[in-house]
């Protein structure tokens, strides 16, 4: 079974923000496959389903982006799962323009605090992210207040094709691709 979360921070004021692509995301694999995502547990929503014939769980940590770890550490011991291949995690990524995916199967948090605290509490840096385009925070602004914040029409509308790429490259991964979705998405598609 792979455990597919999505970081983002619980309650209304939060949806749709920067910080919040995970969710978003999580929510476009949900919509594709069917799954409910109404089960509390493991201080997350969660969901369980199908995708291309592999059992799911799909997860949204509700413990705040900072502390997702807690939630993921929880899922991952009581599924008895492996990180390195069986958790695929989605969350945002200033560095990247909105509309852009970057699927890497390791790696250091990069100074995502929500990262940051799977890595600690999985005691690994290995498990398949994909990294959602949330575009940079413009000179002079609080990275807080641009995260939080909501995107213009335009990139919400980039970032929403990434959030159907995403659930594209999510197959593949599922399917043991993984390069071939690295392939896929981590490079500009023609005409961009």
């Amino acid at each position: 079974m792979y455990i597919i979360a999505g970081l983002g921070n619980p309650g209304k004021q939060y949806e749709h923000t920067r910080h919040n692509a995970g969710f978003d995301v999580i929510d476009c694999i949900a919509d594709q496959y069917q799954i409910s995502i109404t089960e509390k547990k493991h201080k997350a929503l969660c969901g369980k389903g199908v995708i291309d014939g592999t059992k799911v769980l799909l997860v949204k940590p509700q413990t705040f982006m900072n502390l997702s770890g807690q939630s993921l550490r929880e899922v991952v011991d009581f599924y008895k799962a492996d990180p390195a291949s069986e958790l695929i995690v989605f969350y945002d990524d200033i560095s990247l323009a909105p509309g852009r995916l970057r699927i890497r199967k390791k790696g250091s948090a990069g100074g995502h605090n929500g990262i940051k605290s799977i890595i600690a509490e999985l005691g690994t840096q290995e498990f398949l992210r994909i990294k959602v385009g949330v575009g940079e925070k413009p000179a002079g602004w609080d990275l807080a207040d641009h995260v939080l914040g909501r995107m213009n029409a335009s990139d919400r509308a980039d970032a929403e094709k990434a959030f159907a790429d995403a659930v594209q490259a999510v197959s593949l991964l599922i399917n043991g691709q993984a390069d071939k979705a690295m392939n896929d998405f981590n490079t500009k598609k023609s005409g961009e």
